[in-house]
């Protein structure tokens, strides 16, 4: 008898530890929240003018020189600045320029700044890439900032993806290596791609703006959205699209044509230049020269210098 209920215990002990292992091994149910959704809905594509593709899919870059008054450390540098403009496929996942012709990239307006001047005995060189749909349907997909000079090196790089992927290095200790989320709104950046494809969509009023990187890693200051107000001023060939921070003391305007491929043709940037008790309001000012359209990654030897020659660099 003791035998037989010494085996029935057995019996029972093992079927309650199956019961819950299997319980413990069994996943529940994901509901349609749950479920990770790796290919995001995508904003509906505007469509493209003809003159549009005529003109950015021609094989070619737009390439313009600019002779730059840039404020820096409260005095002002002669300088040079360029803009290329020119279309290419993007990856949305890994976010640069594919290699392959295919359904799922993202066709880009891509702008590469680049600015040249000197401090006293040592140089700036600086440089902010910024890749937007030219579907004029979507923030920039991607935003990145570098600075040399003899002090060291600066970086920043933004990732569109569910947030604001912010990446930063610099070699001053308050700044250091960064990595952080931001809220989905304006860029500053992007508005120089947006007034190429369709000015007449840029924001106006009160806003929330991403000032550039480049204005908040030279003047330091914390890289997040400002109140800002935007606006339109026009004349008989032009128009100017001005955007005001008041709390930053700043503000930017930038000059283009009124008809289309609504070249910019110059800027100015008025802020604070400087630190500390001799930091004065300055304005830094770019005024257009040249203008190529050429396909420049095919004129890399030393036959083609001479294009720099008819760009005034």
């Amino acid at each position: 008898m003791k035998t037989w209920l010494k085996l029935e215990l057995s019996t029972l002990l093992l079927c309650s530890l199956i019961c819950i292992l299997e319980s413990c091994n069994e996943k529940p149910k994901e509901t349609e929240d749950q479920v990770p959704k790796t290919q995001k809905e995508k904003p509906a594509k505007k469509n493209l003018s003809s003159e549009f593709k005529e003109y950015w899919y021609a094989g070619d870059a737009e390439i313009t020189s600019y002779s730059l008054q840039q404020a820096r450390y409260g005095e002002t540098r002669d300088g040079k600045a360029v803009l290329i403009y020119v279309t290419e496929p993007f990856l949305y996942d890994k976010q640069v320029k594919a290699d392959q012709q295919n359904s799922t990239n993202i066709p880009v307006l891509k702008l590469n700044t680049t600015k040249n001047y000197l401090t006293g005995i040592y140089p700036y060189s600086i440089m902010s890439s910024s890749f937007y749909p030219v579907y004029n349907n979507d923030h920039a997909i991607k935003v990145s900032f570098s600075s040399q000079e003899w002090c060291g090196q600066v970086y920043a790089q933004i990732n569109n993806r569910d947030a604001f992927e912010v990446m930063s290095h610099s070699y001053f200790e308050k700044e250091a290596d960064q990595n952080f989320n931001l809220e989905k709104t304006i860029l500053e950046n992007e508005i120089w791609n947006k007034i190429r494809i369709a000015p007449e969509d840029l924001p106006q009023g009160e806003l929330q703006i991403i000032p550039s990187l480049e204005y908040i890693r030279l003047s330091h200051k914390e890289l997040k959205a400002y109140a800002a107000t935007a606006s339109f001023n026009e004349d008989t060939e032009t128009r100017t699209y001005s955007i005001s921070y008041p709390e930053l003391e700043r503000t930017l305007e930038i000059t283009f044509e009124k008809n289309f491929p609504y070249s910019i043709q110059g800027w100015t940037e008025t802020s604070k230049s400087g630190f500390g008790p001799n930091a004065k309001q300055m304005t830094s000012t770019a005024t257009k020269m040249e203008t190529l359209k050429t396909p420049y990654w095919q004129q890399n030897g030393n036959k083609d210098l001479s294009l720099r020659d008819s760009l005034g660099l």
